[in-house]
């Protein structure tokens, strides 16, 4: 693979003191037709061998481009709030939005190439490891952003004379790191691993272009006329490709029965039993949270259900029992201006706490396959890959340390409708109900329909769903409370 890579190509000043100026202010009126445009992020992936000149080139492209409108994060060591983190935290956050470009230097690619030379993690691992960007990448596609990939390479003598270069000039000295030599003692190493990695990852839809690092004129170039032909080429779309059209979901049960229909609605509690028992779980859960082993956990709760199903009381509950340093509560809504620049996940990943603590959703990446299905706010494509998304996203979190607890409060339509007339009553209660809430009522069976899917298809043994009959408020709050300390209890 980098064979091609190691044949010296150079550039002489003379073609490249012609090319450089055309290719800049090509490069620059691009760049200003993407910001206007504003329709899609470009993601630059930069990775590479010590001494290939990665750098270098980054800072030529911010000197050929307006750097107001290029974001740049260099990945290296991992803070303390990053470790805390699924790993893919640190790089989510660092997505551009729409009409932006985002270069990432040393991104998600590097952790398991250095991982794997260094015998951290398997072979398998590494390629699960590389499944998991495919399908990250696949995801940020699906989602508009163009991805350009750049790897830098050198031969290993060549590698070597330049470690050798930097180190001995006084101005160039504090670029070479202990660590470039320590790496160039195992080259071979890294490059056969990194040759299998780029492999794995190098897609149709996000391919990685191989930079020959010794001619500093001949990258510049390289690196220039790519970014300049993909930007060209996505433009120039006056319309976007059609999406092909989703695999048709399974029609509802013919008899009827449903994980939603078959559930019993009759049970109750007393209120006397609820107040004791409710008392009990709370403690129950301040303990389990303040275990010295739940310091290496985090608690991600999921609240879903129908309008006036009762997620605010349940929530209110949960947080009574829980340290306020503890805990945050994220409630979800339309997203904002913001979040619509950035892939659908985004608005979620950015809230996800650190070790020991708990974050609760009340509504989450859920919406995407309910109400942004039914409204549709989303195409069928869209919201029907979300369901492998979710689930990939989930099992990060699992990974990562999170206990992911996903309850479905659901009540029966009569009890519905009595609570709706309850709230526009109450004038502690009336801000509740809109009439977005009637709205979706007249929608109830393709709510149902798509309820029914959703749990189907995202109910996994890592982040299973919990269903509770809610139309008694006392008996659906116990059961809530008791199923976290139950799925925490289970994991401590």
């Amino acid at each position: 693979m980098f064979e091609s890579a190691e044949i010296g190509h150079s550039i002489s000043k003379d073609d490249y003191a012609r090319e450089e100026p055309v290719l800049r202010s090509r490069l620059l009126a691009l760049q200003y037709a993407l910001l206007a445009k504003s329709t899609f992020p470009v993601i630059i992936i930069v990775g590479g061998v010590d001494g290939a000149g990665k750098g270098e080139t980054l800072n030529v492209l911010h000197e050929w481009m307006d750097p107001r409108h290029i974001v740049t994060t260099a990945f290296g060591e991992m803070s303390d709030e990053e470790r805390d983190r699924p790993r893919m935290w640190r790089y989510w956050r660092a997505l551009p939005p729409k009409g932006r470009i985002g270069i990432l230097f040393g991104a998600w690619h590097t952790d398991p190439i250095v991982d794997r030379v260094t015998g951290k993690i398997s072979e398998d691992e590494l390629f699960r490891a590389t499944e998991r960007i495919v399908r990250l990448e696949r995801m940020l596609v699906d989602e508009g952003a163009l991805v350009l990939k750049f790897w830098f390479h050198l031969s290993k003598k060549a590698q070597k004379s330049r470690l050798n270069a930097l180190e001995a000039d006084p101005k160039t000295r504090w670029r070479i790191a202990e660590s470039d030599w320590k790496h160039f003692k195992i080259y071979d190493k890294f490059r056969a691993v990194s040759e299998r990695a780029l492999r794995n990852t190098g897609t149709a839809h996000a391919p990685w272009t191989i930079v020959e690092g010794t001619d500093p004129n001949y990258r510049y170039l390289t690196v220039g006329r790519a970014i300049a032909e993909a930007l060209e080429r996505r433009l120039d779309e006056a319309v976007a490709a059609p999406e092909p059209p989703p695999v048709p979901m399974p029609p509802p049960p013919a008899d009827g029965r449903t994980v939603l229909s078959t559930l019993d609605y009759s049970r109750t509690l007393p209120r006397k039993d609820y107040q004791r028992t409710l008392e009990k779980q709370q403690g129950r859960l301040n303990l389990l949270t303040r275990h010295k082993r739940f310091a290496e956990r985090s608690v991600i709760a999921v609240f879903e259900g129908m309008d006036a199903a009762g997620k605010g009381g349940a929530i209110r509950r949960v947080v009574w029992g829980l340290d306020a340093r503890q805990y945050r509560v994220i409630p979800i809504a339309a997203p904002t201006e913001e979040e619509r620049a950035q892939p659908y996940l985004w608005r979620f990943w950015r809230h996800l706490p650190r070790l020991g603590r708990v974050t609760i959703f009340d509504r989450s990446w859920y919406g995407r396959v309910l109400v942004e299905r039914v409204e549709p706010f989303a195409s069928d494509a869209e919201w029907m890959r979300a369901y492998s998304e979710i689930n990939d996203f989930e099992e990060q979190l699992s990974e990562a340390g999170g206990i992911v607890v996903k309850f479905w409060l659901t009540i029966t339509p009569e009890e519905q409708l009595a609570r709706f007339h309850a709230r526009e009553a109450s004038p502690f209660k009336s801000f509740k109900i809109t009439p977005e809430d009637w709205r979706n009522r007249e929608r109830a069976a393709e709510y149902d329909h798509a309820v029914c899917d959703m749990i189907e298809r995202t109910n996994t043994a890592m982040a299973p769903w919990t269903v509770v009959p809610a139309n008694d408020k006392y008996f659906a709050r116990i059961k809530v409370i008791k199923t976290i300390c139950e799925r925490i209890d289970a994991v401590l």
